[in-house]
């Protein structure tokens, strides 16, 4: 059970990893930060982010769970589809890289930030999970990855796993600013130039790594 567990995190973490490095993850947890309301801002959009994530990454290991249940068995369109997305992460990566030196890339709601109060951040932070597709194509190949492993209710502490990596690059820089408050603006301000400036090229290669993995995954359990 254990050997199964941490082959899994093997697969989940990096997955988890391509969320957490990406500017539109990054980017948006700074930008709560220089609404009126900082502190309460930041620890609602905190929460909806982690809501956002938890919800895809439960709804596909439930999908993957219902349909292994009935077959009694890892189905093989879940195989398929990790194929699909580590073929398409491949593309993206490829793509980000062709185009690293265009404009930067955006989600709807990102200009909002600035001016929300901790009832929109909260809207906002689980939303904007829904919206970008990179977080849906990653917890769904989280999911199924975890529902398909047969690893019982391990599973779930997986899945945490998942998620808290996940959000990790959201939570940092939110609790560490309702800990240090105004001395981290000058900062937090630096990381998000530096990642709207030069984050394309390190997620064209993040993506292209992770898509390999996901798709040798789905080919070798076919």
């Amino acid at each position: 059970m254990e050997t199964s567990t941490s082959l899994e995190l093997t697969e989940i973490i990096p997955l988890a990893l391509v969320i957490a490095l990406s500017p539109l993850s990054i980017i948006p947890a700074v930008l709560i930060l220089q609404s009126p309301r900082p502190r309460p801002s930041g620890l609602a959009f905190l929460a909806g982010w982690v809501c956002g994530l938890t919800a895809l990454t439960a709804v596909f290991i439930g999908a993957s769970n219902l349909v292994a249940q009935r077959s009694g068995h890892p189905p093989l369109w879940s195989y398929w589809t990790r194929v699909a997305v580590g073929a398409a992460l491949i593309v993206w990566g490829v793509y980000r890289w062709l185009t690293r030196h265009g404009s930067a890339h955006e989600i709807p709601g990102t200009k909002h930030l600035t001016e929300a109060g901790p009832a929109k951040a909260l809207t906002i932070g689980a939303a904007l999970t829904a919206l970008n597709p990179k977080v849906l194509f990653i917890c769904l190949a989280a999911g199924l990855a975890i529902g398909a492993s047969g690893i019982g209710s391990e599973k779930y502490w997986v899945a945490v796993v998942f998620v808290a990596v996940s959000a990790s690059t959201v939570a940092l820089p939110i609790l560490a600013y309702a800990v240090s408050g105004e001395q981290l603006e000058p900062a937090l301000a630096r990381v998000g130039a530096w990642m709207e400036k030069h984050s394309a090229a390190l997620m064209a290669a993040i993506l292209v790594i992770i898509g390999l993995m996901v798709l040798y995954k789905g080919v070798h359990g076919l």
